[in-house]
């Protein structure tokens, strides 16, 4: 029987989401959600979606759906989420999970207590590149990690509509692209968890009510340390979204470009591992990558696994989230 998946939003990345699951095998695109008539009937031409609604809980209530790709602005991803799971859907949200870590606390609970899965669309987990440095750090190539330095920034660039309000975002660039760089590196620390966090967050280029600029320190249960840097419309950033840097005691990593430096100390020289791929990419978000996230969002449904990343992976993250912008209005470090 195929799987019956709905769509709630239209935005650039709910077409993403939607492509990604009209390649994957008996899966029906079922029905779409936009409070915008033209938008949602544009949405459901392009992707031949025969149902058309303008509340989750309006599709909820005919029911014949298995799966929700939550893709809407972020106060709505806790209630329409929520919403689902009671109703024993199955729920892929987009990142940030959530407003605060209050709402996904009460979006992990949902899930467990109805049995539907919910999994948080942290699309880096699913790039082959990535997943080529973790292999390298498992592997043990890099010794102990001592720390990571990772960016979530847009150079020259940043959004705007609902993206820059914080009563629909809750946050600016820490919640939309620091997040990437946080999750990364965690994904690669092979998920710790976070037990200290220090941060600097401010709205420096722009006069929106969100912030755009932001430098965060993770301290993590591993004794490693992370540095984030998050922002928009910066004039440079040293590295593209998700680029991690990963210090070992006994080498060097990244991801974009994507390598290692393995120095021998008896020689002085360094030892260069080139990944295999090409920098820079010729797309740098491939839509390869949300195809595999789909996959294993379906794969998980029909097989009864948990996600990853799932309610924990999207929990932490708004954990550290909350605690960077606790750690900013007070100067303080936060203890997690």
């Amino acid at each position: 029987m195929s799987l019956r998946i709905a769509f709630a939003g239209t935005g650039h990345i709910s077409h993403i989401h939607a492509q990604a699951a009209g390649v994957q095998d008996d899966v029906d695109l079922v029905a779409v959600v936009n409070h915008r008539p033209e938008s949602r009937a544009a949405y459901a031409a392009k992707f031949s979606i025969r149902r058309l609604y303008d509340s989750v809980d309006a599709m909820l209530a005919d029911g014949d759906v298995d799966a929700l790709v939550v893709s809407t602005p972020n106060y709505l991803h806790a209630p329409q989420t929520i919403a689902a799971l009671n109703a024993g859907i199955h729920v892929m949200v987009e990142k940030p999970m959530s407003m605060n870590t209050t709402e996904a606390k009460q979006m992990r609970v949902a899930s467990q207590a109805s049995g539907a899965k919910l999994m948080v669309a942290h699309c880096w987990r699913f790039d082959e590149e990535v997943h080529w440095l973790k292999r390298q750090i498992d592997d043990g190539r890099l010794g102990k990690i001592l720390r990571t330095k990772g960016y979530g920034v847009h150079v020259n660039w940043g959004p705007s509509s609902w993206f820059v309000e914080a009563k629909y975002a809750g946050g600016g660039a820490l919640a939309d692209m620091g997040i990437h760089a946080i999750d990364t590196a965690r994904f690669l620390l092979g998920d710790p968890m976070p037990r200290k966090v220090y941060a600097r967050i401010s709205t420096d280029y722009t006069e929106y009510d969100v912030d755009d600029s932001g430098m965060i320190i993770i301290g993590w249960d591993n004794s490693a340390t992370s540095i984030v840097e998050s922002g928009w419309w910066w004039p440079h950033a040293d590295g593209p979204e998700a680029c991690t840097q990963v210090y070992g005691q006994k080498a060097f990593g990244q991801i974009f470009p994507t390598r290692l430096e393995i120095p021998d100390r008896a020689v002085e020289k360094v030892e260069l591992i080139d990944g295999g791929f090409p920098h820079p990419r010729e797309e740098h978000c491939p839509q390869i990558m949300y195809d595999l996230q789909m996959a294993h969002f379906i794969d998980c449904i029909r097989n009864d696994k948990t996600p990853n990343p799932g309610a924990v992976e999207g929990l932490v993250n708004m954990r550290i989230v909350d605690a960077a912008l606790e750690s900013s209005r007070t100067g303080q470090a936060v203890n997690l």
